[in-house]
């Protein structure tokens, strides 16, 4: 049985604890924690430490998943391991108690969490994150990177750009397109498309402000 490690450098450790638990449910083995700035011998529930990402290289690791909640820092976490070991595998991670349709794909390093439910045909890129009770209905693609947080619904066909967010109890209609690095509000209904690098919010769902693809949520 593989070994995985949880990459949770510079986070708080939340996002780390909910993987913990999805793949403690699903039987599979985690060989620790990898944290830039933890100090090594630490736990976090129960699993130790190792050390920061540099341990990845010395001892020759090449499985695991990155912890961050947060689209960008993952992104980055990403990156720098790919520089440290360019073959390094990111397990996808399916919490046992989720609903996955015929046709889903998903794309590597990906985290699905309990309750999430994925309809027929729908894409699910890498390095994303689909939350607890989160909803993706048939024929949607969803970019690298991307947050669909708790509770929050897609109808069919929609379309979510790379880095984007759509935060907790936020409705999609069918067909509409959600562009890159944009966040929609937790709570609001989006009825049209939303543009790139946009904060929208409310119901129906306008554009309020414009954001860097490195900006915080909200």
């Amino acid at each position: 049985m593989e070994e995985i490690v949880i990459i949770c450098s510079g986070s708080s450790g939340g996002h780390a604890k909910l993987i913990i638990d999805a793949l403690e449910k699903a039987n599979r083995k985690i060989k620790g924690i990898i944290d830039n700035q933890r100090q090594p011998g630490e736990r976090i529930y129960g699993y130790e430490v190792l050390g920061d990402e540099e341990y990845v290289k010395r001892n020759s690791i090449d499985t695991g998943i990155v912890g961050i909640g947060d689209n960008w820092k993952r992104k980055q976490a990403v990156k720098r391991v790919k520089e440290i070991n360019p073959f390094f595998k990111f397990t996808v991670v399916i919490h046992p108690y989720t609903s996955i349709a015929r046709g889903v794909t998903i794309g590597e390093g990906t985290v699905v969490m309990a309750g999430a439910i994925i309809n027929s045909d729908a894409q699910i890129g890498e390095h994303c994150i689909v939350n607890t009770k989160s909803s993706i209905a048939h024929d949607c693609e969803i970019g690298d990177y991307v947050s669909i947080s708790p509770s929050a619904t897609l109808g069919g066909n929609v379309l979510v750009g790379v880095g984007s967010t759509v935060a907790m109890g936020a409705n999609v209609i069918h067909a509409v397109t959600i562009g890159q690095h944009t966040v929609i509000g937790a709570g609001s209904t989006v009825l049209d498309d939303i543009e790139d690098y946009k904060v929208a919010y409310g119901t129906p769902a306008k554009a309020v402000k414009v954001r860097k693809e490195f900006d915080k949520y909200l």
